[in-house]
């Protein structure tokens, strides 16, 4: 603990008005939020590779965040660094009475049933002061289909959700045709509109077929970069050394080739 108390104490000077970092000090919530998110995605980016040296450092970023947010509610006298540690042991020995004390769940399904209900009845203990619903809680500066996934897995718990794959399939047909209607009538808001069912249906799609989509999406542009760059390399072995002078049949010709080859 002795590495968290000068952690800690770094941060407390940077934040000092009297001799402390500029920078750190215009710092607010709000304007951490994108750094924030910069280094989850770099956490994740080090575990793809395989990077561990890399996570290491990236986890240490990550970490310096939840050091900042708190540095700066401790100043306001909300909490401090310690009550964060402490709040989140209290939720896991809670969460994890499997683990923990004495209960015991025949199968993993019981598990989740049961880390569900724990859950669920945190919040109707906020009932009083907070929002109760169902999708209480899915935060809104998730990415957006990480965000559609949770949202429809909290109203599937419901019963609201299709019974099986092929409904979400057709579901996705019927967005497909109201667009090109709205594209054909040249109304580009509806349009808008109907991209964004297109996208939430296909998020149900992944879903009902136990896949994560987000991951399916980061497969999907890793394997259109590692096309894209192959494309390029070819083009430019066969002496095309200009890519903005070609024309669309030579990017198609030249992609289909690069298809062929994987």
């Amino acid at each position: 603990m002795k590495n968290i108390e000068l952690l800690l104490e770094i941060m407390s000077r940077l934040r000092d008005p009297e001799g402390g970092c500029p920078w750190d000090l215009r710092q607010t919530y709000s304007t951490i939020v994108p750094y924030t998110l910069e280094e989850a995605y770099e956490v994740a980016d080090a575990i793809q590779r395989g990077d561990m040296a890399e996570l290491r450092n990236e986890l240490g970023d990550l970490l310096f965040q939840v050091v900042f947010y708190s540095q700066i509610a401790r100043e306001e006298g909300h909490f401090d660094f310690r009550q964060v540690v402490d709040g989140i042991c209290e939720k896991m020995l809670r969460r994890h009475p499997h683990v923990f004390s004495d209960a015991k769940f025949e199968t993993e399904a019981d598990l989740r049933a049961a880390w569900e209900q724990q859950k669920s009845d945190e919040r109707a203990e906020k009932a009083a002061t907070e929002d109760t619903s169902e999708m209480a809680g899915v935060a809104r500066a998730l990415p957006a289909l990480i965000r559609a996934e949770k949202l429809q897995k909290r109203a599937a718990r419901l019963g609201f959700d299709w019974p099986d794959v092929d409904g979400a399939v057709k579901k996705v047909h019927e967005e497909l045709a109201e667009i090109q209607q709205e594209l054909d009538q040249e109304d580009l808001d509806k349009a808008q509109d109907e991209l964004g069912d297109i996208l939430f249906s296909v998020v149900n799609v992944a879903r009902l077929l136990g896949m994560d989509a987000e991951q399916v999406l980061s497969q999907a542009n890793e394997k259109f970069e590692r096309r894209f760059r192959e494309m390029e390399k070819l083009l430019k072995e066969s002496g095309k050394t200009d890519l903005h002078v070609l024309t669309l049949d030579e990017w198609d010709s030249a992609w289909e080739g690069v298809k062929r080859q994987e």
